[in-house]
């Protein structure tokens, strides 16, 4: 399994998803200001793992001395979709209010100690993730996803390919198809890439194919991850997903939404309501720096979309699954994660 973040040796070490699948690069972030980079630059991407870089973000800057607000606004204001993000940020933020008045090497420590419990975290949750879903995917079938909801997405293991890994480690008999999801082509470079090294069947498609495969009977469900849930089931996950979903829907595959309670924003009735992330137009007009558009092309490129809770089969999560309404099927998978 692909390792996603790690901490060695006083830094957070991250794999450079910018440079998969060409070039396997770790980078090193020794300060809170080098993680907000990596994070808001999508070397590290994906809405569990954006979490455990946050947690990791925080305790590098209370290593540095660095002013702790300061520390927590930067990354805040890295990505704003992910709810994982702050989510992270306000663990830290409690567990450093409680260690005031102790010597600062103790804090250190402790809010070290605390990053790392969140990354260990994340992967046991992902296999539960797993493993509550491996009974939704039917057997001999293709599932589709889209983005890359994998090990690279998490500390590992995967949360939609969790689903999907504990669907071959039951012995079911799948393969994947891939979406390419465009412009940042997580699909083609980091879902294909991933699953190729656990020698997972996998088959790339462009985006615009999702449809035709849909119709064909081919596709037995769609398994996506997900950024942010608010509290009627509406999902946000990266563009295009929204798209699937309504195909899906026309089409009856179902559509499974893959994430952690941590994903789940219950202060949000509706995802009307979940700021979307607009990113740069060069994103759209170039491909690796080449440009494909013609100069001074007026771009939108939003990096999410909403997918209505009336397209959305079920929700799994490590505490169980979830089907409409989930108005009700939510706010009890939070009160269960409140008791932990």
């Amino acid at each position: 399994m692909v390792e996603t973040i790690q901490w060695i040796d006083g830094a957070a070490v991250l794999i450079d998803q910018t440079r998969l699948p060409l070039e396997e690069k770790y980078v090193a972030c020794r300060t809170y200001e080098e993680m907000a980079a990596a994070i808001r630059d999508m070397i590290v991407r994906g809405a569990p793992a954006i979490g455990v870089a946050a947690a990791m973000g925080v305790a590098l800057g209370v290593l540095q001395g660095a002013e702790f607000e300061t520390v927590c606004e930067t990354l805040a204001k890295t990505r704003p979709t992910a709810v994982n993000l702050f989510w992270a940020i306000d663990r830290m933020k409690r567990l450093y209010a409680s260690l005031a008045g102790q010597p600062r090497d103790a804090i250190c420590r402790r809010m070290v100690q605390e990053a790392q419990i969140v990354r260990e975290e994340d992967i046991a949750i992902c296999r539960a993730i797993g493993r509550n879903g491996v009974e939704l995917v039917p057997a001999g079938k293709t599932v589709l996803t889209h983005c890359n909801a994998g090990a690279l997405a998490t500390a590992g293991y995967g949360t939609a390919l969790g689903v999907i890994r504990a669907a071959v480690e039951a012995g079911k008999g799948i393969d994947v198809f891939a979406d390419e999801t465009r412009p940042f082509l997580q699909g083609a470079r980091l879902t294909v890439w991933e699953l190729q090294q656990d020698g997972i069947e996998t088959t790339l498609i462009t985006d615009n194919m999702a449809g035709h495969f849909l119709k064909s009977g081919r596709i037995g469900c769609v398994v996506v991850g997900a950024d942010r849930i608010a509290a009627n089931g509406d999902v946000a996950n990266k563009v295009g997903t929204y798209s699937v979903a309504v195909l899906a829907k026309e089409n009856g595959v179902p559509f499974y939404v893959a994430a952690p309670v941590s994903t789940l924003d219950l202060t949000l009735a509706t995802g009307d309501r979940i700021p979307i992330e607009q990113r740069a137009a060069a994103e759209v007009t170039h491909v690796f720096g080449q440009q494909v558009a013609p100069a001074g092309t007026r771009v939108e490129n939003p990096a999410f979309d909403v997918t209505p809770a009336r397209y959305v089969t079920a929700i799994i999560t490590e505490h169980g699954v979830a089907r409409a309404p989930y108005e009700r099927s939510l706010r009890e998978l939070g009160k269960q994660e409140n008791r932990q």
